[in-house]
């Protein structure tokens, strides 16, 4: 979401300049930035950013310099100069006030001058300004496929060393239970050194820890996510938020499988296995 385009061209005898801004946003937020002459046409280029960009605070900042002149008239309104006239000298001799009428007087007085513009089009001016827009745009876009192939990449990556990640605990875990039925078996020969060991005792105190430590349906659910994530990336377009769904639930899963690991080494892959999860999410802030 994060990108930038321009363009500058003149259409019909105005040069139109056009810049889009954008930065991380959890929705669209069109900012459009107009000169006086061309405010009527907000709203169109809201809609032609939105066309292109689902996600993202974007500032849009057009300006226009006319190349021709705009044959503008001003014309002196008499019968408003001579009523001023007569009144101003009935002032200086009904009351003998100075008399310092002046062209510079005159001329700020209201109403003194009528201004005509040429009528303008501004149906032809909305449509010469958006082809620039739609020029700003495609460099926009351009920019933002190249950032968006090198995410692409970056989160493929993260996502097999998670799955790397997910392979070790699961092998982890289940060198636990035979370690911990190792130890409880050591353990009972320790203290009933004299007395046969009930093999069945151990059996079920092993089923029992293995249940508890069991992340079998976690690590599923989390490979799962991971292919998910993969397909949404190979179907492109604007799987920004569904990734910060599915991010919600990976974290969830990691979260419970930290919670069943006993063994230190396995925390600490699953601590890494957050951490890469994280720089998922951060990247994620920059999909549409």
């Amino acid at each position: 979401m994060t990108s930038y385009g321009r363009a500058v061209e003149t259409v019909n005898g105005r040069e139109y300049t056009v810049e889009l801004r954008s930065v991380n946003n959890r929705y669209l937020d069109c900012t459009v930035k107009l000169p006086r002459a061309l405010s009527f046409a907000e709203e169109a280029v809201k809609q032609a950013v939105k066309t292109s960009v689902s996600r993202g605070k974007v500032d849009v900042y057009v300006s226009m310099k006319s190349e021709v002149s705009d044959d503008t008239v001003i014309t002196l309104n008499k019968a408003i100069l001579e009523g001023y006239l007569t009144a101003m000298r009935r002032m200086v001799s009904e009351y003998g006030i100075r008399d310092d009428i002046s062209t510079s007087t005159m001329s700020r007085l209201p109403e003194m001058f009528s201004v005509e513009k040429p009528q303008v089009d501004e149906e032809q001016l909305q449509k010469d300004m958006l082809s620039v827009v739609d020029r700003a745009l495609a460099g926009y876009d351009e920019m933002r496929c190249k950032e968006g192939q090198a995410l692409d990449a970056d989160l493929r990556s993260r996502g097999q060393t998670i799955l790397e990640l997910v392979s070790q605990v699961e092998q982890g875990n289940a060198q636990t239970v035979v370690d911990y039925r190792e130890r409880l078996e050591n353990k009972l020969k320790e203290v009933l050194a004299s007395v046969n060991i009930d093999e069945s005792r151990i059996l079920t105190e092993a089923a029992i820890f293995a249940d508890k430590v069991a992340v079998d349906e976690e690590t599923v659910r989390l490979r799962s996510h991971l292919a998910q994530m993969e397909e949404m990336l190979t179907a492109g377009g604007a799987v920004g938020r569904k990734l910060d769904f599915l991010l919600q639930e990976m974290n969830r899963e990691a979260n419970t499988i930290g919670s069943k690991c006993t063994d230190v080494r396995l925390a600490r892959i699953v601590v890494d296995i957050k951490a890469e999860l994280e720089k998922i999410r951060e990247q994620t802030q920059n999909i549409e």
